[in-house]
């Protein structure tokens, strides 16, 4: 791992979009409760479950309230979900009907969900693009994504049934999935995502297909919530970390990836929220340092001094995007506090602050036909999650209340079974 890291660290200091001189995020000094210790994660915490995003205190919480009637329908989603995949099939990059531009049909391959074949051109090339409508064709056999959806979805799922019914089934059938994506030499996933986001008649890869990944970010957490079955044994925990840290490799040298670190919008906030965490999976402590040092530039550079985001309210899905990038930077800022750093609380000299964001969009909940900018649906689940994030970061009551009253609208959410209410 060590080379790993002297090229991932030459990478992100050289990098111009990470290296403005601003002060580091503060210190972050622990409280009563659990701890997240680096790359050790909660595991000192939690009962050896070597997890990073997902609290012990929140999830032990759940697990003694899962008969509660705000948490029962998810639990019973839950259940249904992991029984789908305990009798489902595993899933590979190898068996798409298409084959990637390298030959290699082991190197993961999609086309950008925007993009659309030209219907004035007899063979619909160069594809055309409609901001915020998917292109169906994204999702089928010919490419990747809907299976990489489906097994980082069916190991979260799995992951959490095991923990909530300790049933090791459920963590075997997980192991068995991870080892074909992630380490058997015949069906493995390269760690890359050169070919990731596609336009057909246009590129053959582009930057912001690192987004796609950002699926394994609930992959690495069941993970460690299934340290304690014994699943997944040593050996396969050592290639699932040397995995990830050729893959945090990738992010920060392939012309690709250092392009998606430069991007100004939620893309490089879901950049940073993904090595971050990869990197603490991977042991790579200094590099997801870095990464949380220069987050507060980051951010600085995309919100107004009102909480404004420009370049996600210029979006035809504007409230969407928006929650989006907000929950990307409020997964980072809570992973900041595994290297030490307070992310909630950094500033940056120019631009508007974490908070003021956060307050911006918060403020239309409940009122969100009034919501002043473009957008096809006003409805983001993600606001959720974030609010409940910061009114634990900040002890706020306010942020807590605007998770209360979004928390009715979505009874089966696989979040309600990983975050607890707020209460001060």
């Amino acid at each position: 791992m060590k080379s790993v890291f002297a090229a991932v660290a030459l990478s992100l200091v050289a990098s111009s979009a990470l290296a403005a001189d601003v002060p580091s995020p503060p210190a972050f000094t622990p409280g009563g409760g659990t701890v997240c210790r680096g790359s050790d994660g909660f595991a000192s915490d939690f009962g050896g479950r070597r997890t990073f995003g997902w609290r012990p205190e929140a999830l032990t919480w759940v697990k003694a309230n899962l008969a509660d009637p705000a948490i029962a329908p998810a639990y019973r989603a839950l259940i249904a979900d992991a029984d789908k995949a305990l009798a489902g099939a595993t899933y590979t990059v190898v068996d798409k009907a298409r084959t990637p531009p390298s030959g290699d049909k082991h190197d993961y391959m999609s086309i950008g969900p925007y993009w659309w074949p030209d219907a004035s051109k007899p063979d619909g090339l160069p594809y055309v693009r409609r901001d915020g409508k998917v292109n169906p064709e994204r999702d089928t056999n010919a490419f990747d994504t809907a299976d990489l959806e489906a097994m980082s979805a069916s190991v979260e799922a799995l992951a959490l049934a095991y923990y909530f019914t300790e049933d090791r089934r459920y963590a075997a059938k997980a192991s068995e999935l991870l080892r074909v994506w992630f380490l058997d030499p015949a069906t493995r996933m390269n760690p890359n995502v050169s070919f990731a986001q596609a336009v057909p008649g246009r590129s053959a890869g582009r930057a912001e297909g690192v987004l796609d990944t950002f699926r394994l970010l609930r992959v690495v957490e069941g993970i460690g919530l299934l340290g304690p079955s014994g699943a997944i044994k040593p050996e396969q925990q050592e290639g699932l970390e040397a995995w990830f840290g050729d893959y945090v490799k990738w992010m920060a040298t392939a012309p690709t990836g250092k392009e998606e670190r430069a991007a100004p919008n939620n893309h490089g906030l879901w950049y940073d929220y993904q090595i971050v965490q990869f990197s603490l999976f991977a042991r790579l402590d200094d590099v997801a340092k870095v990464i949380v040092s220069k987050a507060p530039t980051r951010l600085a550079s995309q919100i107004e001094t009102d909480g404004r985001m420009p370049l996600e309210l210029a979006r035809t899905r504007s409230y969407h995007y928006t929650a989006f990038a907000l929950q990307a930077a409020a997964g980072t800022a809570d992973l900041g506090r595994c290297v030490g750093l307070d992310l909630w609380r950094a500033t940056a000299p120019d631009g508007g602050d974490f908070r003021k964001a956060l307050e911006f969009i918060l403020a239309y909940v409940g009122r969100e036909e009034t919501w002043p900018h473009p957008e096809m649906k006003k409805d983001a689940i993600e606001l959720y999650e974030i609010s409940t994030r910061a009114a634990f970061a900040y002890g706020d009551a306010g942020f807590g209340a605007k998770a209360a009253t979004l928390a009715p609208r979505y009874p089966t959410a696989r979040l309600k079974l990983k975050l607890r209410p707020y209460q001060p």
